[in-house]
């Protein structure tokens, strides 16, 4: 009888936690898939039922200047984002783990310190600092502030890679006589590729899609993606922002699985290039 009734208690667990877990993730998909399908509604008036199926949304999208300026605005800052903080991270990821210096365990923890405080209060503190010492918020420090915001993750994707790579790889080109450059460049750069492609998407879509720090730290007059949305929002609720909201889900979402794949076919072309192991 007490195996059995423990059965039916584990059974009622399982399925407990399993609707939960299905409760959780209709809380979190329905907004955004209540978002893209009514991007396509043809009524000025979004909500359901909807009235037909229409892309006129999307063509006003691509006559309105201020969110293709925004666009351009977003894309600029998060590929210069992504290009910074990928050299810096790896740079950074590369030096905690192969060297052995006084304030290293300090240094770690300053990296790793803006992933672990709230964008907000980061916001929040920036902005204080800029206005105590009279500088005026720029582009420049936009751009800065993305990349202090980007590089915890990219140094902690690196790191566990950098982990994983033999020392004895190394060790062995500098006995054949290459520099240290050489053979960060030769030996550890390769096996790195994965963690560092991998770092720049999530720096790029980090700095993409933020939004709190952003509208903290933008000059006066510059839209981002994310802070055009709020100021049209503020206006009025209109399908064009459903279809806005749209391309952001398609570039934050789409960038890192195409990334994906890409990394998953250049290891698949790279394990049929290596040569198979004889047995005897």
């Amino acid at each position: 009888m007490t195996a059995r009734t423990g059965d039916k208690e584990g059974r009622w667990a399982w399925r407990l936690t399993g609707f939960i877990t299905v409760c959780v993730y209709i809380f979190m998909f329905a907004p955004i898939i209540a978002t893209v399908v009514l991007s396509f509604n043809s009524s000025m008036f979004g909500g359901f039922p909807m009235t037909g199926f229409s892309l006129q949304w999307y063509v006003k999208l691509l006559g309105n200047e201020q969110v293709l300026a925004a666009f351009r605005t977003s894309l600029w800052i998060a590929v210069v984002t992504a290009i910074v903080t990928t050299a810096v991270g790896l740079v950074t990821a590369f030096a905690l783990v192969r060297f052995d210096f006084r304030g290293k365990q300090i240094l770690s923890t300053l990296v790793i310190l803006p992933a672990l405080v709230p964008e907000t209060i980061l916001g929040v503190g920036l902005l204080v600092l800029i206005k105590a010492v009279d500088q005026p918020r720029t582009l420049l420090i936009l751009v800065l502030g993305h990349i202090l915001l980007a590089v915890p993750y990219v140094v902690l994707i690196v790191q566990a890679r950098m982990v994983g790579v033999r020392r004895v790889y190394e060790e062995a080109a500098l006995s054949l006589g290459a520099s240290r450059l050489a053979s960060f460049r030769e030996i550890t750069l390769p096996l790195l590729l994965p963690a560092v492609i991998a770092g720049a998407l999530l720096a790029f879509t980090i700095s993409f899609d933020n939004t709190s720090a952003s509208l903290f730290w933008r000059p006066a007059g510059v839209e981002t993606m994310p802070t055009q949305i709020l100021s049209m929002l503020k206006i009025s609720i209109s399908p064009e922002i459903n279809a806005l909201g749209t391309v952001m889900i398609l570039v934050t979402v789409g960038i890192p699985l195409i990334g994906g794949l890409i990394l998953q076919s250049l290891t698949r072309l790279k394990r049929r290039g290596e040569p198979k192991e004889e047995t005897q």
